[in-house]
């Protein structure tokens, strides 16, 4: 089978792409899915999103021991079906601050040059204020629409504490604000609804699934032609072949293809093709550790699954089903000399333990403390038999363990403010009452889980250590682009969902400019 581009990963990223490219109708387009299709009606229910995990629908991830967090094994889930994480996230949809993007210091990409990009994509509705979203896109972003007693409770400790209430998160998201959910009349509306489901009405787009890639294919001057996936197919691409697999999958299939450390790819049993050092290096990912407390009013998400909720959900698209569970936000910042916020505040009005695998044994708040500017990093590599190792090194940098502390203290701060305290009652699992610093440090390295936002590990950049250009070309490898999280050269203050959107309709431009494309 012979196209001009082969798009490999249907995450949040490959839909925009698929969508994009095949817009022309002399394109033609491949996009290949390991997962199969989002048909499971969990999927559409935002509060249901945990059901989604340690299912078919999630790749089911585990790092390796963690020294500096009592030598656990994190598990870390992907979506694994069409739309990708997008079909499994908590929705929320925060771009970040300013400074993330003119941090990166590449050309193209400053707050002011991406911009359009993350407005291209958005179609808000509610609230606008100052026109801060784009309202002619495909991903509809709105209010909650039933949000919990508790969650204005919140926001108003907020203010309380002297937190500044936002009307929208815009370029600097210093201060308090419901969040902004990525939902359509109280359902779930993931990339693979706003982007893919158009698009696969075109002839000239090609949705493969059940397709995991296996390796990338190149002919004998090294350019990138296709794509092998499931037991010995092949894809071939005329033009270009765009990994849009993710954070774990597309360094994955580089040193599956050759390309990355040679020393590495050799003790994994892989022969080298092109030294690309940096390949599955950079690892970053937001960590986050939670204060959990009863509540003693029965008003909070425990209730979310009766019969009445489902009801109100099926029939009016409201109720406690509709409910994102991180139903708000703070940015603060954990001392005076940070130039920007560091810390994330997410507020659930339930007792969120165990990536929610677990029922809430009862009624209960979470402030979820997320560490947004982490210095710590880590490695993705092969293992012998051609899976991925995920080492995220968590808190192997002693500041990462402080600003987490100086979040608790800020989360309990808030418990006691007078709005919130009459919903604050006793410790619940995870959170065991610490009090004291040192009693915090041992709870966060006990207790704190992922926030599911790993990046970096195709970094974009100019210097030896980068995986990308500017362009996202793979360098030295014709043919060959990475387009997902995995580009971005560090964690921006937010969720990585808008800036992986806002990569891809980049990219959809520089492929398109490119006409044939080339690496460097």
């Amino acid at each position: 089978m012979q196209y001009d581009y082969v798009i490999v990963g249907a995450g949040s990223a490959g839909c925009v792409l698929a969508d994009r490219l095949s817009v022309d109708p002399s394109v033609r387009v491949a996009l290949l899915e390991a997962g199969g299709p989002d048909r499971k009606a969990e999927i559409r229910v935002p509060a249901a999103f945990s059901k989604m995990f340690k299912t078919e629908y999630d790749w089911n991830f585990s790092t390796v021991k963690q020294a500096e967090m009592s030598g656990r094994e994190l598990y870390w889930p992907r979506g694994r079906t069409l739309g990708g994480s997008s079909s499994i996230n908590a929705q929320m949809w925060v771009r970040g601050h300013r400074a993330d993007y003119d941090g990166w210091e590449l050309p193209g990409w400053s707050y002011d040059e991406v911009l359009p990009y993350f407005r291209r994509s958005e179609h808000r509705t509610g609230s606008n204020h100052g026109g801060v979203y784009g309202t002619g896109g495909p991903i509809h972003i709105s209010e909650l629409r039933s949000p919990n007693v508790t969650t204005a409770a919140f926001l108003r400790a907020c203010e309380e504490i002297g937190l500044t209430r936002l009307d929208e998160l815009g370029e600097s998201d210093e201060g308090c604000s419901p969040t902004p959910v990525t939902q359509r009349r109280g359902r779930r509306w993931s990339c693979a609804d706003a982007y893919l489901r158009p698009a696969m009405r075109r002839p000239n787009l090609t949705v493969l699934t059940g397709a995991e890639a296996r390796g990338v294919l190149f002919d004998d001057d090294g350019r990138a032609t296709g794509v092998e996936y499931g037991d010995g197919l092949r894809v071939t691409a005329t033009r270009e072949v765009i990994l849009s697999a993710g954070t774990i999958g597309s360094p994955q299939l580089l040193m599956r293809s050759g390309i990355g450390d040679p020393g590495e790819l050799r003790a994994a049993g892989v022969e080298p093709r092109h030294e690309l050092p940096g390949v599955g290096s950079n690892l970053s990912d937001h960590l986050a550790c939670g204060v959990v407390l009863s509540c003693p009013s029965p008003v909070t998400l425990a209730a979310a699954e009766s019969l009445g909720n489902l009801a109100r959900f099926l029939l009016a698209g409201r109720g406690m089903l509709t409910s994102n569970v991180g139903e708000a936000v703070a940015f603060v910042r954990s001392g005076p000399a940070e130039p920007a916020p560091d810390l994330e505040l997410v507020f659930a009005p339930v007792p969120f333990a165990d990536h929610g695998l677990t029922p809430p044994a009862g009624h209960g708040l979470t402030i979820g403390v997320v560490l947004l500017r982490p210095e710590s990093r880590g490695r993705v590599t092969l293992g012998e038999d051609g899976g991925v190792l995920i080492d995220p090194c968590y808190l192997s940098a002693e500041t990462d363990v402080l600003r987490l502390v100086a979040g608790l203290k800020k989360a309990k701060e808030l418990f006691a403010a007078p709005s919130l305290k009459p919903y604050a009652g006793t410790p619940m699992e995870p959170y065991d009452g610490s009090e004291t610093d040192e009693e915090l440090a041992r709870l966060v390295r006990a207790k704190s889980e992922t926030l599911y936002h790993p990046v970096g590990t195709c970094k974009m950049g100019l210097g030896p250590d980068a995986v990308v250009d500017p362009s996202l070309r793979v360098r030295g490898v014709p043919g060959l682009r990475v387009v997902d999280a995995s580009v971005m050269p560090a964690l921006n203050r937010g969720h990585t969902h808008a800036p992986t959107v806002m990569i891809a309709e980049r990219a959809a431009d520089l492929i398109k400019a490119s006409g044939e494309g080339g690496g460097v």
